[in-house]
């Protein structure tokens, strides 16, 4: 069987590693160990599951140099970054440890009749997740700690150019001592996917990435009747309303976009500006983007790497160079710097028109979109015309005012004044195309569990 999974640095677009598909029998192995293993692991004691979680958080901390150096090579993140997104999955694994017991506790029911009665929170089954591969580490951790301290296994078919972080994920688990099957590895592919999707013993399956994967996935978890979570792109809308200081504004937009270079789904990609503020806004944007220069992410004096691969490059300069057609301006960037690696300049947008694809489309890179509004209502209604429905943040003097517009933006989540953010106790998740069900947070412990009423009639 071909490789199907290659990790191909793009600093440099050379392939350093490839690893070939599960073959059918040794998948079909690997499936039944982790049935039979659930069978065990949601009787083990809640303690045992917490201590392979802190576990896990150690390891993190002891292997961090080593883990991020891995994603740098697979998919371009800054080593600091990278060291950064693994501090955020031990504050994830932390979070799950410390709290385990009160999230997982009985839930008493009032009852009208004198009887009662609870819900009791208890794990469903083996659990696929397919991941992406701009937060490598992140995605999967946030996916498996609140599943596997609940009693769940998972099994993790991750991004085919993230093979050796995947392996490494795996491992983590197994020496903090997670039985075999546990926390599984599928190097499947497309085909095998679709059998383990179908597989009886998949009580339900998580996905973040595209829309198109997300749709495949739904109906085919939906044939199956299999529950399903999804985290896709989004196309968050920052409104500028109001500002006292606009250079904090500013630095909270351009980090925003540019934070893993502009390749996360919940950045802020569409800034949209009330008329008497825009000239300013441009300006001191244009200024901040043009102190970001890509480069090396084993390099610190560069403030962004390359894009995940050259292909994902390539079809960013398409969109852009699609929006400049239409009559786009781009006054930062627009373009690919010279030299090897799936480099792409940091990039500002304005006039892009509705007919554009940049208007409408997620742009998964470097690349910002600015318009020009005349009035809150036209603000909200250009940040509720996207498909999207994740992330939006309100820049509002007036916080009482910033709360009254948020609640009227088609999101999951909204930020008042600083850009996206929060911690593990956050839940995250969007609407509309964005997907549906959430993690993080006490929701995402919740999302594959069966929530067991427990009834016991009065005088009993």
């Amino acid at each position: 069987m071909a490789s199907q999974f290659v990790l191909t640095n793009p600093a440099n677009n050379k392939v350093e590693a490839t690893y070939d598909a599960v073959p059918v029998d040794g998948l079909k192995a690997l499936i039944q160990t982790a049935h039979k293993t659930y069978r065990e692991w949601r009787g083990t004691d809640l303690s045992a599951r917490v201590d392979v979680l802190r576990g896990v958080a150690r390891l993190m901390e002891d292997r961090k140099d080593e883990l991020a150096a891995t994603i740098s090579r697979e998919m371009g993140k800054r080593h600091v970054d990278a060291k950064g997104e693994l501090d955020v999955c031990i504050a994830i694994l932390e979070y799950y440890a410390d709290h385990a017991v009160a999230l997982l506790a009985d839930v008493p029911v009032p009852s009208l009749d004198g009887s009662r009665a609870y819900v009791r929170k208890t794990a469903t089954g083996a659990l696929l997740g397919i991941m992406p591969w701009n937060y490598p580490y992140y995605q999967v951790v946030r996916f498996a700690a609140p599943n596997v301290v609940a009693g769940n296994v998972v099994l993790v078919k991750h991004a085919s150019q993230c093979p050796e972080s995947a392996l490494e994920l795996e491992k983590l688990f197994v020496d903090a001592g997670a039985p075999a099957g546990v926390y599984t590895n599928l190097f499947v592919t497309h085909d095998q996917l679709e059998s383990v999707i179908a597989d009886p013993r998949i009580a339900g399956v998580s996905l973040t990435g595209s829309e198109r994967a997300g749709s495949a996935v739904a109906a085919l978890a939906g044939k199956h009747l299999t529950k399903v979570v999804l985290e896709l792109g989004g196309s968050d809308p920052y409104l500028i309303v109001s500002t006292d200081d606009m250079d904090a504004t500013v630095v909270h937009t351009t980090k925003a976009r540019m934070s893993n270079g502009g390749q996360s789904c919940n950045a802020g990609k569409r800034f949209i500006v009330l008329d008497e503020l825009y000239d300013e806004f441009v300006a001191k944007s244009k200024a901040a983007f043009e102190a970001h220069n890509p480069g090396d992410p084993f390099d610190e004096a560069s403030t962004f790497g390359p894009m995940s691969s050259e292909s994902a490059a390539v079809e960013l300069h398409e969109q852009v160079k699609d929006a400049i057609a239409h009559g786009a301006k781009a006054i930062v960037g627009g373009g690919r710097p010279g030299g090897d690696g799936a480099y792409f300049e940091a990039t500002i947008l304005v006039d892009v028109p509705r007919e554009a694809r940049a208007y409408s489309e997620e742009l998964f890179g470097p690349v910002s979109v600015i318009h020009r509004v005349s009035d809150v209502e036209e603000a909200i209604r250009v940040a509720n015309e996207s498909p999207f429905g994740l992330g939006a943040a309100v820049f509002h003097t007036d916080v009482a005012e910033a709360e009254a517009i948020a609640s009227r933006i088609d999101a999951g989540m909204v930020f008042i004044n600083q850009r996206e953010g929060g911690g593990p106790e956050m839940p995250f998740g969007g609407t509309k195309r964005s997907g549906f069900g959430r993690e993080l947070g006490p929701s995402g412990i919740e999302e594959f569990l069966n929530h067991k009423l427990i009834y016991v009639p009065a005088g009993s």
